[in-house]
């Protein structure tokens, strides 16, 4: 599950993407043997979190594949027109997916300038590469992150970042940290109970899933010592976007007098929270559960996929380089490196 090539792959013309709508029930892939067909994939949340990075650039060696062979001019335009479709996917997340969309265009820039007519197998090696760098990145978040577990207590967590799950623990394991997990389902696609449940088990450590109603009794009944999630956008002046529920679950943490830090990088690309756009998603998702009908299908449902957690509710913003409070993410320099996911 954190191996990125069981996330997205790119081979021989098809990129092959972990259907996470069904896993861990199935473990099924989703063929792709167009580049619009991996931007449907992550518009229809076939892969989620950090999977849709992954695919973009895997999307992006596909595009290549699929223009081969003809001019140069004719390629860059293929190319550029599908980094435009990618990237614009989902739109509370398009500035970071530019970044590897546009990223895998220089790649194949490259590729022409050297005389060569197919950047597609340059764009999956380069995707490697930049997963390798973010993998590392992320290993060094989740070693701040872990030292600041207590040697034996309780963490709940939201959603579902792989990598950063994955690299806390791992972390965690190596300081010696003998730490229960408590997961939000986080309907309706329920990434909690079925992805971040599933990865934080598989990695040995005790894991309880809660319905998404439970956090704040949780907090009060188990003694809970932290929360943390990952962020699909942190503005640089503090306003985290994820998962919709972790504004909730932020103002139960205040309450109850536990840390609430996140995980990441700002971006650049959003100064200001005003510059996100918050996705709103098929209202008729709310009223099912896996495919089941869960209410009279004729009343309407509400589905904004992220809400918006202000900086006084944030006790950190774990990265690469630190901790940094909210309010001073301005002194955090993201220059031209990798987000981290």
């Amino acid at each position: 599950m954190l191996q990125y090539e069981n996330i997205a792959w790119y081979e021989d013309g098809v990129v092959r993407i972990l259907d996470r709508r069904v896993y861990p029930v199935e473990v099924t892939k989703v063929e792709c043997r167009t580049h619009g067909e991996v931007a449907q994939a992550i518009k229809d949340m076939v892969t989620q979190s950090a999977g849709p990075y992954v695919a973009a650039s895997m999307g992006m060696a596909l595009a290549a594949y699929e223009c081969r062979g003809r001019s140069e001019a004719e390629q860059l335009e293929f190319l550029e027109k599908a980094s435009y479709t990618i990237s614009h996917a989902r739109p509370t997340t398009t500035w970071r997916m530019e970044r590897i969309t546009t990223s895998c265009l220089e790649v194949a820039k490259k590729v022409f300038a050297a005389g060569g007519d197919d950047a597609s197998e340059a764009i999956r090696e380069f995707s490697i590469e930049q997963n390798n760098t973010r993998y590392a990145g992320i290993g060094k978040v989740g070693k701040h992150l872990a030292a600041l577990f207590p040697d034996h207590g309780a963490v709940m967590t939201q959603c579902f970042a792989e990598t950063i799950v994955g690299q806390m623990l791992k972390e965690a394991r190596l300081q010696g940290k003998d730490i229960r997990l408590y997961c939000p389902e986080t309907r309706p696609f329920f990434q909690g109970s079925r992805l971040t449940a599933t990865v934080c088990h598989d990695m040995g450590f005790d894991v309880t899933v809660i319905t998404d109603n439970m956090p704040a009794a949780v907090m009060k009944n188990e003694g809970i010592d932290l929360f943390t999630s990952a962020a699909d956008v942190i503005c640089v002046d503090g306003h985290v976007v994820n998962k919709v529920g972790t504004y909730q679950i932020a103002i139960a943490a205040r309450y109850h007098g536990i840390p609430y830090y996140v995980s990441g990088t700002p971006d650049k690309g959003h100064p200001t929270v005003d510059t996100v756009k918050i996705e709103m998603r098929n209202a008729s998702d709310v009223l099912m559960a896996m495919g089941h009908p869960t209410a009279n299908q004729e009343v309407k449902g509400y589905y904004p996929a992220f809400d918006i957690t202000p900086p006084e509710l944030v006790t950190g913003v774990v990265t690469d380089r630190g901790v940094y409070s909210a309010d001073r993410l301005n002194e955090y320099d993201t220059g031209d490196g990798e987000f981290l996911v």
